[in-house]
């Protein structure tokens, strides 16, 4: 490979950019900003004056206003882009109050432990120069036994994520009296991360939290913030339960930062084919750093974290560079490893890393000029808390979007006025979704008896109660609800899943000594862990050679393998019942019947098929919400049958593609299914139906969101440049039956239906 960009600057190596074969398909520079300032809110003078010492004279207008609602006792969500001081915006109230009464605790969420370890150094930045003695504790999985009591008995402040406070904190919630007593402050950060299946988890822990603080006397006040989304208010009352101000004015100053996105050249304009994302995200990589140019890649798998790191220390080597200069950072790294990296990165010993959405949050990790993304990383928010990466305290700075040939990527390649305007998603939850709120009841109940008629939250979790005292979980005595089960329900439960029935995946290469590699919950398992599939762990392929379906174990082998594989399910849809409907559209309870029937070999790499298998499993059910779309009989007059065969899978599988850039999901958190018939309404009918039991309120949103669904669907098909269909456009069947023409009509029929309405 030659040294294209060796020693040339940031703007060279971008415009060097225009030499490659793929194509720019957008670049926007955003121009730089001035600051916005404000007075100090009444705080403690010698809080004022620490800070002045620590170079910040006086506080953005977006951190005093949010500061002056907390210190105020009102619940605050602070909605401004990466960078921006937010952290400013917990510190002082808690710090002040702390100053002001040395018994006032404070309690601090956030969704990883990296960036808790960031956040402590944070603080205690202050207030080891204030001289005050405010004990900061982190409070995770990585706090030795040793160092626990003292976090329970002297921290000021405990820094946690939301597993350790689900099973290590609130069960245990009597060795914690002196914090819950005097439990002033919960600060939740990230806030645009709970969202789905977490987020409705994270609401019903803030329901068993809020109910130990008042069992204990106290009522703290929130402090969220979050990256930008189209309802940040919405999301933050509905995780709390409360009022909350929402603060969303910047103040911050920006320097100028240039975002491109790069797609891939076109190898087959027929089938739609791309050239490798992985290895152009390499490329550009390795020469940014060559050139001397602090560089973050960002992608969405552990597994392409490696290949990553190993191609571009490959090309390194290539440009005799040092191949060390670059290093991964990802789940799964011991804690000390991820120490190092974030400190060699900020002292400049290393001038890249390569990684997972772990350093996608507010770590500082110094100050890097590029942020490479390989792939879209599942939402707008994400994207830009990426692009935010670079250049966080210095001056020019720029990232790249590197397109996938998914077909999301595909379509914001082509339309990329909806990742550069307003943020389309909505973060939505249920925390009233059965399987798990049901849970949530079973873990408030062990941690106090619940009264007869006790809130949870907003819910009356009376039928719940007593349905549990029927199991023997409950018993009741004394008009209240005392838990009597011998387990202990936290820990039997996981906030990234609906229902706790999840397989475990156990290694048995060496007969002798077998071990548990991992877990996969039930709903996804007939697509990644059936007989014969190949399930990657750590980089390393393991094939399933056996699945006991009644004892949820799969049994899997390292095997040394160059494919993946892909599984096909057959799908039956019944609707149970009907919430809403208007217009062709309707909204309301379905049953999903699932079995996967056979698995493609898809070749690493090259994305080639090359064989497959017949699977057999039991068919499988699962409850859950849908919002469905009707034809009526002019629409199969207008196509013909035969036409709208072809054009339903196409919308199918555009709705399926673009979906998740308004319901801020992963594709697999919805199923897309079409049928000509529909034995219930006896008329075409497209679904869109959650992919979780009970449902999480996507098929809600998308109800709303149905002529946005149906404008970008069209957008995207008219600006593919395949000829019949492809895999971005119609999908990989689409793309074989020519099924472009019928789709762009069924859409255009569809838009102007909803026009005339």
């Amino acid at each position: 490979m030659e040294a294209l960009f060796r020693k040339k600057d940031l703007a060279t190596f971008l415009e060097t950019l225009k030499t490659f074969p793929g194509e720019i398909t957008a670049c926007v520079t955003l121009s730089a900003k001035q600051a916005k300032f404000d007075s100090w809110p009444t705080v403690n003078p010698k809080l004022v004056t620490t800070l002045n010492e620590l170079g910040i004279e006086k506080p953005y207008t977006h951190q005093a206003r949010a500061i002056n609602l907390a210190l105020s006792g009102k619940n605050v969500v602070v909605v401004t882009p990466t960078a921006s001081g937010k952290t400013l915006c917990y510190n002082v109230p808690v710090i002040h109050s702390i100053m002001e009464d040395n018994s006032c605790r404070a309690l601090y969420i956030f969704p990883t432990k990296a960036l808790s370890q960031d956040q402590l150094t944070e603080i205690s930045t202050i207030t080891n120069k204030l001289g005050v003695p405010i004990s900061t504790f982190t409070y995770d999985g990585d706090t030795p036994p040793q160092e626990r009591a003292k976090v329970r008995a002297a921290g000021h402040v405990v820094v946690t994520n939301p597993d350790m406070l689900h099973t290590g904190i609130l069960p245990h919630h009597t060795k914690w009296i002196k914090l819950f007593e005097n439990l002033r402050y919960i600060v939740i950060d990230e806030l645009h991360t709970y969202k789905g299946i977490f987020g409705s988890h994270l609401s019903n822990v803030i329901r068993r939290l809020k109910r130990i603080c008042s069992f204990y006397g106290s009522s703290p006040t929130f402090i969220l913030c979050s990256a930008t989304i189209s309802n940040p208010l919405e999301l933050a009352e509905a995780l709390i339960e409360e009022h909350v101000e929402l603060v969303a004015e910047d103040g911050a100053p920006r320097a100028e930062k240039q975002v491109l996105i790069y797609n891939p050249p076109l190898i087959n304009k027929e089938l739609g084919i791309r050239g490798s994302s992985l290895l152009a995200t390499a490329e550009i990589a390795a020469q940014a750093i060559a050139n001397g140019i602090s560089t973050i890649v960002f992608t969405r798998s552990r597994l392409n974290v490696e290949l990553l790191l190993t191609y571009i220390r490959n090309n390194l080597r290539d440009l005799r560079m040092d191949e060390n200069l670059v290093s991964g950072y990802r789940g799964g790294y011991l804690p000390n490893e991820r120490r190092k990296i974030e400190k060699d990165l900020k002292n400049g010993n290393i001038l890249g890393v390569v990684s997972t959405s772990a350093l996608e949050l507010g770590i500082d990790i110094g100050s890097l000029s590029l942020a490479v993304i390989h792939g879209y990383p599942g939402s707008i928010s994400s994207a830009w808390q990426q692009i935010g990466r670079a250049g966080r305290r210095s001056g020019g700075s720029a990232a790249i979007l590197v397109a996938s040939s998914n077909p999301l990527d595909q379509f914001i390649a082509a339309k990329p006025d909806y990742f550069f305007g307003g943020s389309p998603e909505l973060a939505r939850i249920n925390p009233n979704n059965l399987y798990i709120y049901v849970d949530h009841v079973k873990c408030s109940a062990f941690e106090l008896n619940f009264a007869q008629d006790e809130p949870f939250g907003k819910t009356n979790p009376k039928e719940v109660l007593e349905y549990l005292t029927q199991y023997d979980v409950l018993h009741f005595a004394g008009s209240r609800y005392f838990w009597q089960s011998d387990s202990f329900p936290a820990q039997g439960i996981s906030l990234r899943s609906a229902t706790n029935e999840n397989y475990t995946v156990i290694d048995v290469t060496e007969n002798h000594k077998p071990k548990v590699i991992g877990e996969v919950d039930r709903p996804s398992a007939p697509m990644l862990i059936h007989p014969e599939a190949i399930y990657f762990h750590d980089g390393k392929p393991y094939q399933v050679i056996e699945l006991d379906t009644k004892g949820l174990r799969c049994y899997v082998k390292q095997v040394s393998v160059d494919y993946y594989t892909d599984a096909d399910l057959a799908v039956r849809l019944q609707v149970l019942d009907v919430f809403k409907e208007e217009d062709q559209w309707g909204l309301g309870e379905v049953l999903l019947s699932f079995r996967p029937t056979v698995y493609k070999k898809i070749k690493l790499m090259t994305h080639e098929n090359v064989g497959y298998g017949q699977i057999h499993m039991d068919e499988e059910e699962m409850h859950t919400t849908a919002c469905w779309l009707k034809l009526e009989k002019q629409y199969s007059e207008a196509l013909g049958e035969e036409n709208l065969s072809s054009g339903l899978l196409g919308v199918s599988h555009l709705f399926r593609a673009i979906a998740p850039l308004f319901l801020m999901c992963d594709r697999g958190d919805i199923s897309v299914h079409h049928m000509v018939r529909d034995p219930m309404f006896e008329k075409p009918v497209i679904y869109i139906a959650d992919n979780v039991p009970g449902g999480v309120g996507l098929a809600e949103g998308a109800f709303m969101l149905r002529q946005k669904l149906i404008n970008a669907a069209l957008e995207a098909i008219e600006s593919c440049p395949c000829e019949n269909g492809c895999p971005a456009c119609t999908g990989a069947l689409g793309a074989t039956i020519r099924a472009k023409a019928p789709t762009k009509t069924l859409l255009n029929i569809l838009r102007s239906q909803a026009d005339v309405k």
